[in-house]
């Protein structure tokens, strides 16, 4: 498969990563201005770069992109991004992927795909804000994921001390809670567990558990891992990511402060988010967050420019009591740090968005549409995939119970989604037509449900 990527910024090198670490053997090429940042992602990757404008004829020739199958623009700006792939549909690329930031261009996503031709609009600091308002809706766990439309939840917790799950085997869950949940990953210190019946949880333990939301709630209480709703939160940076967040979270009666220090930014939010309270302050002040309340707010989130000055906000929001700090960070190379960090919880926009871009991909890898990957997920540091599947006519798992499919090494049946209910898959359960499937798999070979089961 031929993949071009226009723009060599902080997504497109974290794109281009992501696609050499795939095990397909991508033909990729790389477009940006900028001679040194080619030079430097060439050198890393066994990629090939062209030095040019991505929106340009000669450059879309040079490319190759008659003969691309996916184009993606990911270039600083929202225009040269939609007309680049306007310019390679036109010549010949079968598909195109286009960063589109601006929140004027929101209302016309469905138009671009639909009459333009585009075929998938992202806009990182939406997918950004998406993903935090899901953690602040659910402030026990820390990192929150959604299959079949948001019918189903994958959360992350980490166990405490007082946690009533530490010294318990997996097979006596049970015993501890009612609710159906399946605990399918876990995260010990380096090292990545998709437990079986017989493993034991440890303290400091992080646990994935697959659920619905009611029954991850109940879950929490019945362990000893249950947070208050969130009701009060302080946002330090005002930018897209601050103004998405804020607009969904007072739609959900959440009161919330954004601190910013840029004055005509804090006008142009006070006009657009009136239910927020906008504060014209440097953030990254102790006496300033001491004054706007960081002693008693629910949840303290970091989303200036810099990743040092984040962490350290968000270190100091939990030094004062803060219930729930979230950081954005771009620069993820030192994820095992902030690991043994005591942030709740961290955000890169880049690889929300590269996630989305690789599910996209996988499925266009694969023949058969309807069988494709149609949620993709990566956990523990990436190393870990949580893929969703619609069961077809043609998916050898059909009218099998789960005991009977031969599934390949590391690969879980988390959860089954169907008409009538939620499903915590057991031996005997019957895999039926259209049944959505949760999986969770180590193997980063799989474009489509057969994809998951030894030849």
């Amino acid at each position: 498969m031929k993949i071009i990527v226009l723009g060599a910024g902080k997504v497109g090198k974290s794109l281009t990563q992501h696609l050499s670490n795939e095990d397909y053997n991508y033909d990729v090429v790389i477009i940006d201005l900028h001679a040194e940042k080619v030079e430097a992602i060439v050198n890393q990757y066994d990629v090939l770069g062209i030095v040019g404008n991505g929106a340009t004829y000669d450059i879309l020739m040079e490319a190759g992109v008659s003969e691309a199958d996916i184009v993606i623009a990911v270039t600083e700006t929202d225009e040269l991004n939609i007309l680049a792939c306007l310019m390679a549909k036109k010549m010949g690329a079968k598909n195109s992927i286009a960063r589109v930031r601006n929140p004027d261009y929101l209302k016309q996503r469905s138009f671009m795909r639909d009459q333009l031709g585009i075929s998938m609009i992202i806009n990182p600091e939406l997918e950004a804000a998406n993903e935090i308002r899901r953690i602040l809706l659910f402030p026990s766990a820390f990192k929150v994921d959604t299959f079949v439309s948001g019918k189903i939840e994958l959360a992350e917790f980490r166990l405490k001390e007082n946690t009533r799950l530490n010294g318990i085997p997996l097979n006596r869950l049970g015993k501890v809670s009612k609710s159906n949940v399946l605990i399918c990953a876990v995260r010990r210190k380096e090292e990545l567990i998709i437990p079986d019946g017989d493993f034991v949880l440890e303290q400091n333990d992080r646990i994935h558990v697959m659920g619905q939301h009611r029954d991850l709630v109940r879950f929490c209480q019945d362990i000893n891992l249950f947070k208050q709703k969130t009701k009060r939160i302080i946002i330090v940076g005002g930018g897209r990511i601050a103004f998405y967040l804020a607009r969904q979270l007072v739609e959900h009666g959440i009161q919330v402060k954004i601190i910013e220090n840029n004055p005509k930014r804090c006008l142009e939010l006070s006009r657009k988010l009136p239910e927020a309270t906008i504060i014209e302050s440097d953030g990254s002040d102790e006496e300033v967050l001491i004054e706007e309340g960081i002693e008693s707010i629910d949840a303290l989130v970091a989303l200036t420019g810099l990743d040092e000055e984040n962490i350290v906000i968000s270190l100091y929001g939990k030094q004062m009591n803060a219930k729930k700090t979230v950081a954005k960070v771009t620069r993820m190379n030192f994820v095992h740090v902030l690991d043994q960090l005591d942030i709740d919880s961290v955000i890169s926009p880049k690889n929300i968005i590269a996630g989305h871009i690789l599910r996209f991909i996988r499925a266009k890898n694969n023949k058969d549409d309807d069988s494709s990957v149609k949620t993709l997920h990566r956990l523990v540091n990436d190393d870990v995939e949580a893929m969703e599947f619609v069961v077809t006519p043609q998916s050898r798992f059909l009218d099998k119970k789960v005991s009977e499919v031969q599934l390949k090494d590391n690969v879980l049946i988390a959860a089954i989604s169907r008409e009538r209910g939620f499903v915590i898959p057991k031996g005997d359960t019957e895999i039926r037509l259209k049944d959505h499937i949760v999986f969770i798999t180590t193997d980063r070979n799989i474009c489509c449900l057969n994809d998951l089961v030894r030849r």
